[in-house]
C-alpha cells in the first residue's frame, strides 16, 4: 500500500481521508501514538559554583496526547524554551532535573525517526533550493527498504503539504542579487526537513519566530493539519511567544507559564473562562493570548510599579492569584487525573525507525557538500581568487630566482609558500561555522552520524583544494624559476595540498569546540602562528628552547614537515658555489639543507609528505572524537551536578 496520494491541486480533505484509511489499514486499526506526561517536573540552574543554583522551573505537571496540538506560552523568560528542551532530553549541563517525565507510561528516551525537534534557529544551507534541501535530507533520513523514487515521492508530498511548491525550484537564500525565500517559507522548509520521517511526537520551538501575522497563522495552520495531511495521531508540543486570535484557536492545550510557575494548564478554549473567574476578563477585541501574557508579565512592575494592572493589582500579586487558584481548581484535578491515567497505560516502547545506509549517507553528504561549496562564493573560490593574486605578487616579485644559486632567497619563497599560503586558509572559516550549524542540528535529531558527516565533507573539498594547490602552485613554481621537472612541481603541489587540508581540519577541530566566529579565528590562528614559530626557519632547530618549543612542539608542526619536504624538493641534486675567504666553493644541496637550515636529509622527501598524510587523517579523526566526547560529556556533566 502507497504511502502517498498524488495531488491534483483539488479535493485536499478527500485526500487526507484517503491517506488517513491507507495509515489505518497498514496499523491494523491500531496506532493509538505517544502519549507524554510529565509530573513535578522541576529544573534548576547552576550559576556562581556547585552551591548557588536558580529555578527555572517549579513543580510543573501535564499531558500532550494524541492528536492533539499543546501550546507553551508565557513572557520572555518564563521557562518555555527550558520545559520544551526537558521534555525532549535536550537540557543542557548546567541545568539539573527533577521528577518523572514519562512517554507512553514509562521511562524512555525518544527514538530517531519517532520523535522529532524544530529548533528556533533555521540552520539550512542556503545555496541550496527548497527542492534539494528536501530531498537530500529524505535520501538521509528515510531507510534503504525506499527505493529513490519513493523518497523523493515523500520529499515532494511533504513540500506540498506545507505549500512550497511554488518554490521548489528557488534557492533558499538567494544567489547573485536574487531574494531567495522568505522568513515562512524557509520554516516551513525546516519543518519539511523534520517530518519526512512522519514522527509521532513533534517539538517545535519558537514556531513562529520572526514571522507576521499571516505568515504565522499559514504556518502554524499546516502544522495543526498535519494529522488529517498524513492521518497519523501526531503529538505536537510547541514554545510559542504571542501568537494572534486565529493561530490561538488552533491549540488544543495552553499550558501558561510565568516565572517558572504553571498559571494555567487546560483546554486552550477554557482559558479565558478561567482568567475571567479571578477577576482578569479578557477585553471583547482583544487578542485572549496578548491578555493572558500581559497579565502575567512582571517584568516590568519594578521598572514601574504604577503601571500595574487595571484592578489595582501589580502583576506579581495577579501571578499569584492565578497560580493558587489554578493548583486548587477542578482543571488542575482534571490534570492530575490523566496523568495518573496514563502512568497505567499499558504501552508500547518507541521504535527507532532506520535511515540510510552509512555508505549512501557518505555520498549523499558528498554530493551535497559538494553543491553547497560550489556555490557558496566565500568557501573557496573566493580564496582561490586570492591564492591566485599572491601567486602572481610571489612571481613577480621572486621571478626567475631559480635561475640563481642563492639559497637564502629560495628559502624565504618556500617558506611564505609553506606557512602563509596555507595560513590564510582559516579565511573560510565563517562558511565552515554555518556548515558546522547544519550538521550539529542534523546530527542531534539523528539524521546521519559523525563518521559520514566527515567523510562526505572531506571527499567534496578536494577538487577544490586540488584547484587552489594547482593553480597558484603553478603560477609560482614556473614564474620563480623553481627546480625543473614535473616530478618536482607535483610534489610541490601536493605539499601545497596536504598543507591546506590541513589548516582546514585544524579549523573544523576549532569549529567543533569554539562554534563562534571571532574566537575561532583568533583560536585558529593562535595555534597556526606557533606552528609556524617552531617550524625550524624564524628559529633553527638547535636553537629552539628544548622545554616545550621544541619538544614537543616542533615535531608536531604541521610547517615543520612541509618546509622540509618542499626544501628537499628544491635543493636535493642542486649544487651551489659560494665564495668562502674570497675563493669560490661549490656546494651540494644536500649540505646546504644541513648546515644552513638544520635539516635531515638522511630521511627522504616523500617521508615528510607521508607524515603530512597521515596528520590530515589525524585531524580528521580527531574532529570526529572531540564531536563524539563532548556527546558523551554533555550528560555525564549534567549527571554529576545532580548528584
Amino acid at each position: 500500500m502507497s504511502w502517498f496520494v498524488k495531488s491534483d491541486g483539488h479535493g485536499s480533505s478527500r485526500r487526507g481521508q484517503i491517506v488517513s484509511l491507507e495509515m489505518e489499514e497498514q496499523r491494523g486499526g491500531g496506532g493509538e501514538g505517544i502519549f507524554l506526561t510529565w509530573e513535578d517536573l522541576k529544573v534548576t540552574v547552576t550559576t556562581n559554583g556547585k552551591d548557588k543554583s536558580r529555578p527555572i522551573l517549579e513543580g510543573l505537571t501535564g499531558y500532550a496526547k494524541p492528536g492533539q496540538l499543546l501550546a507553551i506560552m508565557g513572557p520572555s523568560g518564563c521557562g518555555k524554551s527550558t520545559l520544551l528542551d526537558a521534555l525532549a532530553g535536550r537540557l543542557c549541563t548546567r541545568a539539573q532535573q527533577t521528577g518523572d517525565i514519562l512517554i507512553n507510561g514509562r521511562k524512555q528516551g525518544l527514538a530517531y525517526g519517532t520523535s522529532a525537534y524544530l529548533t528556533q534557529d533555521d540552520a539550512i544551507f542556503t545555496t541550496l533550493t527548497v527542492g534539494e534541501a528536501v530531498h537530500y535530507s529524505a535520501q538521509l533520513q528515510l531507510p534503504d527498504s525506499m527505493t529513490k523514487s519513493e523518497k523523493r515521492e515523500r520529499a515532494d508530498f511533504t513540500i506540498r503539504e506545507m505549500g512550497l511548491q511554488d518554490a521548489i525550484n528557488t534557492r533558499i537564500g538567494g544567489c547573485g542579487g536574487s531574494k531567495g525565500i522568505s522568513g515562512g517559507q524557509k520554516r516551513r522548509v525546516s519543518i519539511c526537513i523534520e517530518i519526512l520521517t512522519r514522527p509521532s511526537l513533534l517539538f517545535l520551538d519558537e514556531p513562529t519566530s520572526g514571522l507576521d501575522s499571516a505568515a504565522s497563522y499559514y504556518v502554524m495552520s499546516r502544522i495543526a493539519s498535519l494529522n488529517q495531511k498524513d492521518g497519523i495521531q501526531r503529538t505536537i508540543i510547541a514554545a510559542i511567544h504571542q501568537p494572534s486570535s486565529e493561530v490561538f484557536e488552533l491549540f488544543h492545550n495552553l499550558c501558561l507559564l510565568s516565572s517558572g510557575q504553571a498559571v494555567y494548564f487546560g483546554p486552550a478554549s477554557a482559558a479565558k473562562e478561567f482568567f475571567a473567574s479571578n477577576g482578569f476578563p479578557c477585553p471583547t477585541l482583544k487578542s485572549p493570548s496578548d491578555h493572558f501574557v500581559k497579565t502575567i508579565n512582571n517584568d516590568f512592575d519594578k521598572e514601574d510599579p504604577e503601571q500595574g494592572l487595571s484592578e489595582g493589582l501589580t502583576t506579581e500579586e495577579a501571578v499569584h492569584i492565578l497560580v493558587e487558584s489554578y493548583k486548587s481548581s477542578a482543571i488542575s484535578h482534571q490534570v492530575q487525573a490523566e496523568v495518573v491515567t496514563t502512568r497505567t497505560r499499558n504501552s508500547s516502547a518507541m521504535e527507532m525507525k532506520s535511515h540510510a545506509s552509512f555508505f549512501k549517507q557518505c555520498i549523499i553528504l558528498t554530493r551535497r557538500s559538494f553543491w553547497n561549496m560550489h556555490r557558496d562564493l566565500g568557501y573557496y573560490w573566493l580564496r582561490l581568487f586570492i591564492y591566485g593574486g599572491l601567486a602572481i605578487t610571489l612571481g613577480t616579485i621572486f621571478y626567475n630566482v631559480g635561475s640563481s644559486k642563492t639559497t637564502q632567497v629560495r628559502g624565504s619563497l618556500l617558506m611564505f609558500v609553506a606557512t602563509f599560503l596555507s595560513f590564510i586558509t582559516i579565511a573560510g572559516f565563517a562558511s565552515l561555522v554555518e556548515d558546522m550549524k547544519v550538521f550539529q542540528r542534523e546530527r542531534l535529531n539523528g539524521h546521519y552520524g559523525v563518521a559520514a558527516y566527515t567523510i562526505g565533507h572531506t571527499l567534496s573539498c578536494i577538487p577544490f583544494l586540488l584547484l587552489m594547490s594547482l593553480i597558484p602552485g603553478a603560477i609560482i613554481y614556473y614564474l620563480t624559476g623553481l627546480h625543473r621537472g614535473y616530478q618536482h612541481f607535483l610534489y610541490f603541489a601536493s605539499v601545497l595540498f596536504i598543507s591546506v587540508m590541513l589548516v582546514e581540519s585544524c579549523m573544523m577541530i576549532v569549529a567543533s569546540m569554539l562554534p563562534n566566529f571571532l574566537m575561532g579565528m583568533i583560536t585558529g590562528a593562535g595555534i597556526l602562528g606557533v606552528m609556524m614559530l617552531t617550524g625550524g626557519f624564524y628559529r633553527l632547530p638547535a636553537e629552539l628552547p628544548k622545554f616545550l618549543w621544541r619538544y614537543p612542539f616542533y615535531y608536531i608542526s604541521i610547517h615543520r614537515y612541509a618546509c622540509h619536504g618542499l626544501f628537499k624538493n628544491e635543493f636535493e641534486g642542486l649544487t651551489f658555489t659560494i665564495s668562502q675567504e674570497g675563493r669560490p666553493r661549490i656546494f651540494s644541496g644536500e649540505e646546504m639543507l644541513r648546515n644552513s637550515w638544520q635539516i635531515d636529509v638522511e630521511n627522504s622527501k616523500w617521508i615528510d609528505l607521508l607524515i603530512l598524510v597521515g596528520m590530515a587523517v589525524l585531524y580528521r579523526s580527531l574532529f570526529m572524537v572531540i564531536v563524539k566526547i563532548l556527546e558523551k560529556v554533555k550528560p555525564i556533566v549534567a549527571s554529576f551536578n545532580f548528584k
